[in-house]
């Protein structure tokens, strides 16, 4: 009724915009108030066959008395265009009608409401009325506000961000048509310049309102959406009118109709383009908190009565409809002091009907007042649904739930973004990956480290890693967040490892130590990191030099500012720390390759069997378990969103039935030997001698961190070994019996890639009699969990 183009232009609003993508499927009142909204609208637009007010009074009535009562203002600026036509007219009789018309069948849906209320209420109430009432009338300590208030500019942000350039348009729809009638006394829809500014009326009233209320959400402004859109397609619709003018006279009919073609066009789907990355970014990055659940409606976990417990996280929790039969969502102790919803009562008998929808829960009330009842002991949750952020500080009572290993195992993780890690462009909408293979450098310094306490090369020990734990046993990354200062670990096996390193340099060179040209920045980059990192952190033993670093325990200097250097730039760093070091970069297909590395210590593996493989082919080349089925999917994800400022750390173990740190000579040569017929003999565990005395078994640990460098966006891997006899693991209290457990946990194909067959019978029976010793001591019980992981 207004114009084609208008309603083609209010279509393509109400499809694309981002604020209709998520407002148009919310479980809401005011998504519900939002359709009527739009019919009643519809109604007052529509006069073919006579007005239609008794219908639109209907429909925004719905809107208001089964949605949300304040939907009703907007029916305002329309019933009053209504009444001045019918004081012009001079029919106040039928306006009258018309008016009765609507209000009886608005008090009959609302009769059918209190009636239906009552039924499951126990008591007759007007619901309407209460909310009106509660927002309004109930004073300062009640109300609104009392959740929270928000700056006056809040919904401009809010819809610059749901409809971009559409908003800007709704906003200045009044001006437009103002311009329009005057300068040219004419409209351009089917309908009068005042007809076409009633319609527009209502979202200028409804967005005045709530921008001067303290309280403010997003959902508010729902019931508006409809006549949003419309006041921006009869703003574009006018806009177009006049650049379409193809009067030679004026100065739009000078321009050529292809270029105004081609700006409009340029204007249309830059809004799409935004809407569609605003759409897109808030499924990619705020749809966490819907997927979170799925791993609970697994054949296995059906019908199985638990606690889902939330914490921080509580107002994130979408609906019990998301939980399968017999689980309940239950609220821990957080930092949030305000009121947590209730749980409905679940009585079956005694109460009626439904008893869930009248009996009130206990410790409810209007002031958003804190009710202890409403939590639950974190020990009698089952699951734990909590959001990690690596830079946002944990407290008493938001601890980081997912570095407790000990106590949680990880079910799903999905990733919901990190404001405070992402640009302001990247927060409002999608931004599609970059060229993979290709990095732009980033500005990012790592913090400077603090001297490490007390340190010294020759009395420094050995952190006690024992990374692992009762079965059963998961194949999982197992990271966890990185301080900075904890980079590099040194203690005063150092001198071994140097001497180590040293010796296999000499004897394997690039076998062991190797740099791909293209990665030959990112080594370097690596080498300025150390240079920097060691003697912050190891003051005793490294000095910082005009051109490198300078050992004082070896005597040895390393200038790493000569081209050429004298050495292989990994090979250098290598002399450095007791690390084993791999950096991997990204190329043009999307892999990570690892294209430089110092393998020195690896025991299990050789540089010169990976060196230029793809992440993929590293593990799968090494029968990784669970490489293709549980890690690769989320370890390719870690690579390309891994950033400068987000180290990560994880620890593995494995048994060893020979004594040799550098590399494991029970499964066979280090290099490949010609056996019989000429087949090159690989090394692998069925090399190994079976069930050696336990004297041979001995305990090899690795800690590995993981840190992009922001230079050259290379991937670091550090890879610290740990190396120990099995005979002197067990002294400690705890570890027998959990080690034990760990190993008898593993599946068949983590058993095979152990070796477990060649050791395992004598390792167990060792480790099980060690265990009843600690038990008989008292040293602990049976079934205590010692340590803290990976302690």
């Amino acid at each position: 009724t207004f114009n084609t183009r208008v309603g083609i232009i209010f279509g393509i609003v109400m499809a694309t915009s981002p604020g209709m993508f998520h407002a148009s499927v919310a479980y809401l009142p005011s998504s519900f108030s939002m359709y009527m909204t739009m019919l009643g609208m519809a109604a007052f637009m529509d006069w073919r066959g006579g007005l239609k007010t008794g219908m639109g009074i209907m429909w925004f009535g719905i809107g208001a008395i089964i949605g949300w009562p304040f939907s009703g203002v907007l029916i305002i600026p329309l019933l009053a265009e209504d009444f001045v036509l019918s004081l012009m007219t001079g029919d106040i009789s039928e306006i009258v009608y018309r008016y009765l018309d609507g209000v009886i069948r608005s008090l009959l849906v609302l009769a059918l409401q209190v009636a239906v209320d009552a039924f499951f209420y126990h008591e007759v109430t007007v619901v309407p009325w209460n909310i009106v009432s509660y927002n309004v009338f109930s004073g300062s300590s009640r109300g609104p506000e009392i959740f929270g208030t928000e700056s006056w500019d809040f919904y401009i942000r809010n819809l610059c961000l749901n409809f971009n350039i559409w908003f800007v348009l709704a906003l200045f729809a009044g001006p437009i048509l103002a311009l329009q009638f005057l300068l040219h006394r004419r409209s351009t829809t089917n309908q009068s310049p005042i007809r076409s500014l009633v319609f527009i009326a209502p979202f200028y009233l409804w967005f005045a309102i709530f921008s001067t209320q303290g309280h403010k959400e997003e959902r508010f402004m729902y019931p508006a959406y409809p006549f949003l859109a419309l006041s921006a397609a009869i703003a574009l619709h006018t806009i177009l009118t006049n650049i379409g003018s193809a009067d030679p006279a004026s100065l739009m009919g000078k321009i050529p109709a292809k270029l105004k073609l081609y700006v409009v066009s340029l204007f249309v789907l830059l809004a799409l383009d935004i809407s569609v990355a605003r759409t897109i970014g808030i499924v990619t990055a705020y749809r966490a908190p819907l997927q979170i659940y799925g791993p609970l409606h697994e054949d296995r976990l059906i019908n199985n009565e638990a606690n889902v417990c939330l914490g921080k996280d509580w107002y994130r929790f979408p609906s019990s409809y998301f939980l399968p039969k017999g689980m309940r969502a239950k609220f821990i102790k957080s930092a949030f002091d305000g009121l947590l919803p209730g749980q409905f009562t679940e009585a079956k008998t005694g109460f009626g009907f439904f008893p869930g929808t009248w009996l009130i829960p206990a410790g409810m009330n209007d002031q958003n007042l804190e009710d202890p009842g409403k939590h639950i002991d974190i020990n009698h949750c089952s699951f734990l649904v909590d959001s990690y952020f690596p830079n946002l500080p944990s407290s008493d009572l938001e601890p980081n739930y997912i570095e407790d290993t000990e106590t949680w195992e990880e079910m799903q993780c999905s990733a919901f973004l990190d404001s405070s890690q992402t640009t302001f462009i990247g927060r409002i909408l999608w931004i599609p990956d970059l060229e993979p293979g290709v990095w732009t450098a980033v500005d990012f310094k790592r913090p400077a480290a603090p001297p490490y306490p007390y340190w010294d090369v020759h009395e420094t020990k050995p952190l006690p890693y024992r990374p692992f734990r009762h079965g059963p046993y998961h194949i999982t990354m197992g990271l966890r967040t990185m301080q900075w200062d904890e980079w590099i670990e040194l203690d005063n096996h150092y001198p071994r490892f140097h001497g180590d390193k040293k010796r296999r340099i000499e004897e394997r060179g690039e076998k062991c130590c190797k740099t791909a040209p293209e990665a030959f920045d990112g080594a370097i980059e690596l080498l300025e990191e150390l240079c920097s990192y060691l003697p912050q952190r190891y003051p005793s033993l490294f000095q910082s030099t005009p051109t490198g670093i300078h050992n004082l325990l070896t005597q040895e200097t390393f200038d790493i500012t000569a081209r050429p250097l004298a050495e292989d730039p990994m090979q250098m760093a290598a002399r450095l720390t007791q690390d084993d070091l791999a950096i991997m970069f990204e190329k043009p297909d999307g892999q990570y390759y690892l294209l430089a590395g110092a393998i020195l210590l690896a025991g299990f593996w050789r540089l010169s069997d990976k060196f230029g493989m793809p992440l993929s082919e590293i593990h799968t080349s090494g029968d990784v378990p669970g490489f293709k089925t549980k890690l690769e999917k989320g370890m390719m994800n870690f690579f390309r969103r891994i950033q400068p400022g987000q180290p990560v750390l994880r620890n593995n173990y494995f048994i060893q039935v020979d004594d040799h740190l550098p590399w494991s000579h029970s499964i066979g040569s280090e290099d490949p030997v010609q056996g019989d017929g000429g087949v090159m003999q690989a090394a692998g565990w069925g090399s190994a001698e079976k069930n050696k005395a336990i004297e041979h078994h001995y305990f090899r640990s690795e800690r590995q961190s993981l840190r992009r460098l922001p230079r050259s966006g290379g991937v670091v891997f550090t890879i610290r070994t740990y190396f120990e006899p099995i005979t002197k693991v067990v002294e400690e209290v705890g570890v027998p019996g959990r080690l034990a457990s760990a190993v008898r946990s593993w599946g068949d194909d983590v058993a095979r890639y152990k070796g477990r067959e060649r050791y395992g019978e004598v390792l167990l029976e060792y480790l099980d009699g060690k265990h009843r010793e600690q038990v008989e001591k008292g040293l602990m019980s049976e079934t205590e969990e010692d340590g803290k992981y990976p302690f």
